[in-house]
């Protein structure tokens, strides 16, 4: 990780420097990238899988609060083991909010604060990181902030999986208050396990659900709503012969050794295409505009989504925001990539397809089963009133090169950790102890990214622009305001972001999970 002054940055070309970076690195992981659209390998399931367009689609609960008073909302979940029939005639065991995957959604209004008292009575010990949240140090889900399940020995709440210590962590026992002032954009994010080393299995298992933030500008757009509003969280998993999640941790009790098996290393891919917890699913919908409200919260496979009549028409994707809120203006896709942990917020037409036609939602760069992910069949003609205007919305920041008071360049790869396979920024892996970027409040910095496969970025508390790819500019998806960005194999990037909200220690990291979990998470400080 190396900062630079801006003299420095215009005597250099915008991707010069970060070309001979990326040169450097690749060689040493180019085995791990198996091929250019996938990073990981699939793990394939034991038991006979459906067939597609079969299930409907779930749409997960809305949380009704349990507190309204003094301007605040307060919600209760508790973190339980619970099973529930995902594959037809098959209990699966899961790890769940409320009891359910995913779990329930929480609805918010913009500058309202929420409260969530999470309950752990899981075996294990966990930590909510509300993904996009613009949220206070002591709720953003520090993955050392755990919450102690009953019986758990005190003396273990401080160390890591690798046994690293963090004098700083802020451990309760069974429950904890996280709070969220939601003093941010409208937008889709999403809440999920954040343990220090045992991210990705948590989630893999089931703790994740979505929380949307809504305000009265966005209200007035006439976007479609209500029925026409799908929440779409797509995940891939494997099965076992028993009907259980198969995942090939080192460690199948998550307690101490972190990682997976060699296979795995570069992330693990599943072999089934959940959609809200259902395989594969079909959802009935009117001759109507769709707003489809997207997030990938697998752990490592990325998606390239198109969505196709079955006489091989495709339908426009017409993206009106990102991870952080709407766009300026919409921009108009026929695929739309999108890596783990992106959120995507896209309205689809179905009024041109006969009433009993078929559309479905595919995969582009995935194979055999994993090309398809969903399907819509269309029920009725209907009247609809619904819009989308040419100026969705214009409080986006406007931060320019200029403003940026340093840049600072970070490198995305393969390396060794504590005698074993890791995956490090910098040439580091994570260290809790360690702070790797102090940054100013309300500072404005250009970060310059570099990947040796494929590593979706994610900063916690702020959201960036993305200024080039490569030296060249930004692709079509990367309008709007983003908190994570999709690196591509051998790809360099630069971003601009102001570091305002909150004070206190953060996290920028990779959101390919197993990734996360063998050491590629950085420290940011913000004073």
């Amino acid at each position: 990780m190396r900062e630079r002054g801006m003299s420095r940055r215009r005597v250099l070309g915008i991707g010069g420097a970060l070309g001979l970076v990326a040169a450097t690195g690749l060689s040493a992981s180019a085995a791990l990238a198996r091929r250019p659209p996938v990073t990981g390998a699939e793990l394939r399931s034991a038991l006979p899988l459906p067939p597609p367009f079969r299930v409907p689609l779930p749409i997960p609960s809305v949380l009704k609060p349990v507190g309204t008073s003094g301007g605040a909302d307060r919600y209760e979940i508790t973190q339980r083991e619970a099973s529930a029939e995902i594959l037809p005639g098959v209990r699966t065991p899961l790890w769940t909010y409320e009891g359910t995957f995913p779990g329930p959604t929480i609805e918010s209004r913009r500058g309202r604060p929420v409260t969530v008292t999470h309950r752990n009575e899981l075996p294990l010990p966990t930590v909510v990181h509300l993904h996009g949240g613009r949220t206070p140090a002591a709720s953003d889900g520090y993955p050392t902030d755990l919450v102690l399940p009953e019986g758990w020995p005190e003396t273990a709440a401080h160390a890591g999986g690798h046994g690293m210590h963090d004098p700083r962590a802020l451990v309760s026992r069974l429950t904890r208050d996280y709070t969220f002032p939601l003093d941010q954009r409208p937008t889709l994010l999403w809440y999920h396990d954040h343990r220090m080393d045992f991210t990705a299995p948590a989630i893999w298992r089931g703790l994740a659900g979505l929380h949307i933030v809504r305000d009265d500008a966005e209200d007035e757009l006439g976007l479609p709503s209500g029925p026409r509003e799908l929440p779409l969280m797509i995940a891939d998993r494997a099965f076992a012969a028993d009907g259980g999640l198969d995942y090939p941790a080192l460690d199948p009790a998550l307690r101490e050794r972190p990682g997976v098996r060699e296979p795995y290393l570069a992330g693990v891919l599943g072999d089934v295409i959940l959609v809200n917890g259902a395989p594969w699913p079909v959802h009935e919908v009117d001759a109507a505009r769709y707003r489809l409200r997207v997030l990938n919260a697998s752990n490592a496979r990325h998606y390239e989504l198109e969505a196709v009549t079955d006489d091989g028409r495709r339908l426009d994707l017409v993206q009106v925001g990102a991870d952080q809120g709407l766009l300026a203006a919409p921009v108009t896709h026929r695929l739309l990539p999108i890596a783990p942990a992106e959120r995507y917020d896209v309205i689809v037409d179905f009024s041109g397809v006969p009433v009993g036609g078929r559309v479905r939602l595919l995969n582009r760069i995935g194979s055999g089963r994993a090309r398809d992910v969903m399907a819509f069949r269309v029920g009725r003609k209907v009247t609809d009133d619904s819009r989308v205007p040419r100026v969705l919305s214009s409080d986006l920041p406007d931060w320019r090169r200029s403003d940026a008071v340093r840049v600072r360049d970070f490198s995305f790869r393969t390396g060794r950790m504590h005698g074993g396979h890791g995956w490090l920024i910098g040439g580091l892996p994570f260290d809790p102890a360690r702070t790797d970027v102090t940054a100013r409040f309300g500072d404005v910095e250009v970060w310059r990214l570099i990947a040796d496969v494929h590593h979706p970025i994610h900063l916690h508390l702020v959201g960036f622009r993305v200024l080039s790819r490569s030296g060249r500019p930004p692709l079509p998806h990367d309008a709007g305001l983003k908190d994570t960005i999709s690196l591509r194999p051998g790809e360099a990037a630069e971003i601009i972001t102001r570091f305002d909200g909150y004070r206190g220690r953060y996290l920028f990291h990779c959101h390919n999970a197993e990734h996360e979990d063998m050491g590629m998470m950085a420290n940011l400080e913000i004073v």
